[in-house]
């Protein structure tokens, strides 16, 4: 009897240890995605900057959802991941500089979906026209997927709140040389 005893109480103690652990594992898993949604939406950045179109490309899936009416008018489109890197390759060329900082970032992970806002500040340079510089603040909403190759950018959308300088810089792709 004694014996029954302590059994059902090492398996109860057992019971709740486990329970304990895996809120505490799910809880670990959770942060792991939001850290990872939020690194990806940085590391876009730091590619465009940084100029590495491959490494760019690599955060988002072959169609992507984008809405940056409030910057450059126009609609909201469904592109290529392909065709959205090509462009920003085309304005972003070697003899225009950028600078792409994000923060305040608010990830909210639901499954194999992600949603990350955040702040956004980025500027553009480019000399042979006046004043080189173009700054422009506002936030983005970034919409991810986990596939098997980690997540991956499907849809985001630019709200811009405020620019400054020279349009010319913001509208014209750099020379190739």
């Amino acid at each position: 009897m004694k014996n029954d005893r302590r059994r059902v109480l090492t398996a109860g103690c057992a019971a709740l240890l486990v329970g304990a652990f895996i809120p505490a594992a799910q809880a670990q898993s959770a942060r792991d995605d939001e850290m990872a949604v939020i690194r990806v939406t940085n590391a876009i950045d730091v590619a465009v900057d940084r100029k590495d179109w491959v490494q760019a490309r690599s955060f988002f899936a072959d169609e992507v959802r984008t809405d940056f009416t409030s910057l450059i008018g126009g609609q909201p489109a469904v592109v290529t991941g392909d065709d959205l890197i090509a462009g920003w390759r085309r304005n972003l060329g070697p003899r225009k500089s950028s600078l792409h900082l994000r923060g305040n970032h608010l990830p909210t992970v639901q499954g194999d979906r992600a949603t990350v806002y955040s702040h956004a500040y980025a500027w553009n340079r480019l000399e042979g026209n006046g004043e080189p510089l173009w700054e422009v603040w506002g936030h983005y909403t970034h919409e991810l997927a986990r596939t098997p190759s980690g997540w991956k950018v499907i849809g985001f959308t630019f709200v811009m709140t405020h620019e400054r300088g020279n349009m010319w810089v913001k509208t014209t792709p750099s020379p190739v040389n």
